[in-house]
């Protein structure tokens, strides 16, 4: 997750961490309003990250009328991936599902599922049902809600992991489609510990990521036992 970082400090991130970074999220509408935006790009590019904007930003085009014109602007920065998400904004089931097929024929479509409001419960076979229609609609892998701060969707307004509603996701999708945000580092190893080394995280802070991989593997207290010890 870059929220807005400074060129010298993405320089920082990836001298050391590069090659444990799949995909880099700009951050809700951080693009927008972030100095040097295509040098922060073309530092990405040299170390062959792709970049995505947050869904925030495509929420707010989508409320303004505005899909085309962002559609343009993302090819003119050279940024081949989109989240198409609706966790703020009510988009119609068939609107997404359109949106989703549309961008797909341009762009690798990342688009995510579950609210960004803590209090909206959503029941877990509607998350199954939903995450499969984006799939086949043209979505390259589906986020799972969870908010920066680890409050909402996959989570309970006190952080806790709704670990129920993760088991139905993972009995009805394969889980390699599925991208689960784990902001925190005991998010992270529950993840880990639940679907092995490899499974898809997102929303993580760059001070993060070098944690995040000892996490994988096993070279962490969290996760010795079940990763490094087997």
């Amino acid at each position: 997750m870059d929220s807005g970082l400074p060129l010298s400090v993405v320089k920082g991130v990836l001298e050391s961490a590069a090659e444990y970074i799949d995909i880099v999220k700009l951050g809700w509408g951080t693009s927008l309003v972030t100095k040097a935006l295509d040098e922060k790009l073309a530092l990405y590019a040299a170390y062959s990250i792709p970049v995505v904007c947050g869904g925030t930003l495509f929420e707010a085009a989508y409320a303004r009328d505005l899909i085309e014109p962002y559609k343009r602007w993302l090819a003119e920065h050279g940024i081949t991936h989109a989240e198409i998400a609706d966790g703020v904004v009510a988009i119609p089931r068939d609107v997404k599902l359109s949106l989703i097929a549309d961008f797909s024929t341009d762009f690798t479509v990342m688009s995510e599922v579950g609210s960004k409001d803590s209090d909206a419960l959503v029941a877990p076979y509607q998350w199954v049902g939903w995450i499969a229609e984006e799939l086949e609609a043209g979505a390259w892998k589906v986020i799972a809600e969870g908010r920066e701060d680890g409050s909402a969707g996959l989570f309970r307004a006190n952080g806790e992991i709704r670990s129920g509603l993760v088991d139905e996701i993972a009995h009805g999708i394969d889980v390699d489609r599925v991208i689960f945000d784990a902001p925190s580092k005991s998010a992270q190893a529950w993840f880990i510990r639940r679907f092995g080394a490899a499974v898809n995280v997102g929303n993580v802070a760059p001070s993060e990521i070098i944690g995040l991989e000892t996490l994988r593997l096993g070279l962490r207290a969290d996760t010795l036992k079940a990763i490094l010890l087997g």
